[in-house]
C-alpha cells in the first residue's frame, strides 16, 4: 500500500527510526521536528496518516491536532511518552484517531496504521448519502430534497424517479428503463406514467425554465445533464 505518511516528532533519533522503518515498508514518509512546521506540512498536502507527538516545541501536539482536524479529515495517531488516562483522553478528545505510548515496538505501530487504513477504506466504501445537482441536494438517508434553502416535499415515486436521475447524471434514461426500475412494469407495456411523473417533478423543481433540471431527449427519454 503506497501511503503518504507525515511524522511530526521532535526526538530526531526516534523520528529517523520511524521514517526508516516505514520507508522500508514501502510508505512515502516525510518528517517534521516541531509543531509549527508539522502543521504547515500537514495543511499543504493530503496525507493518508499523520503520526503526531504530543510534546512538541513551538506548537504542542494537542493544538496541532485541533487545528488540523478543524480543516481536514486526516487520520492521526498520537505518539507520546505521557501515558496517563487523562493524557490519552485529551489526545483523543482533540481529534486523534489512535494513541500509542512510548516506547513502542515498530510492529505495533505498523499494525495500528493498518487498522486505521482498513477503517478508512470501509468508510470510503459506504454509499453516498447526499446527491447534488446544480442547487439540488437529495439526502437518501432522510429522503429529503433541498433546493438551495428550500425544502421540497416529494411523493415516494417522485423521490424514486429523482434518485434514479441523480444517480445517473449525464446518462439518458429511456422510459422503459425508468418503468422497469421504479414501477416494475414490463418494458412492453405502453403507458405515459413516466411522462406524468416527470411533469410532476418539473413543476416542483422549476419555476421558469421547465427543462432546467430534467431535459427531454426526443425519441430517447430523459436526462439530468451538467
Amino acid at each position: 500500500m503506497n501511503l503518504d505518511i507525515l511524522v511530526i516528532e521532535d526526538e530526531e533519533a526516534l523520528s529517523e527510526f520511524i521514517v526508516l522503518e516505514l520507508t522500508h515498508e514501502g510508505y512515502n514518509v516525510t518528517a517534521a521536528y516541531d509543531g509549527r512546521e508539522g502543521l504547515e506540512l500537514a495543511l499543504e498536502r493530503n496525507w493518508d496518516v499523520v503520526l503526531l507527538d504530543l510534546m512538541l516545541p513551538k506548537l504542542n501536539g494537542i493544538e496541532v491536532c485541533r487545528r488540523l482536524k478543524a480543516v481536514k479529515d486526516i487520520p492521526i495517531i498520537m505518539i507520546t511518552a505521557r501515558d496517563s488516562v487523562m493524557d490519552r483522553v485529551l489526545g483523543l478528545d482533540s481529534g486523534a484517531d489512535d494513541y500509542i505510548p512510548k516506547p513502542f515496538a515498530i510492529e505495533e505501530l505498523l499494525a495500528r496504521i493498518r487498522v486505521i487504513m482498513r477503517r478508512e477504506e470501509k468508510r470510503n466504501d459506504l454509499p453516498t448519502l447526499l446527491f447534488s445537482f446544480k442547487d439540488l441536494e437529495l439526502n437518501i438517508e432522510s429522503r429529503l430534497l433541498k433546493k438551495g434553502e428550500q425544502l421540497i416535499e416529494l411523493t415516494k415515486k417522485e423521490y424514486d424517479l429523482l434518485f434514479m436521475f441523480m444517480k445517473n447524471i449525464n446518462r439518458v434514461l429511456t422510459r422503459e428503463v425508468l418503468l422497469e426500475n421504479i414501477w416494475g412494469y414490463d418494458a412492453e407495456i405502453e403507458t405515459n406514467v413516466v411522462d406524468v411523473y416527470v411533469r410532476h417533478l418539473r413543476n416542483k423543481l422549476d419555476s421558469v425554465d421547465k427543462e432546467s433540471y430534467i431535459q427531454t431527449m426526443r425519441g430517447m427519454g430523459y436526462v439530468m445533464r451538467e
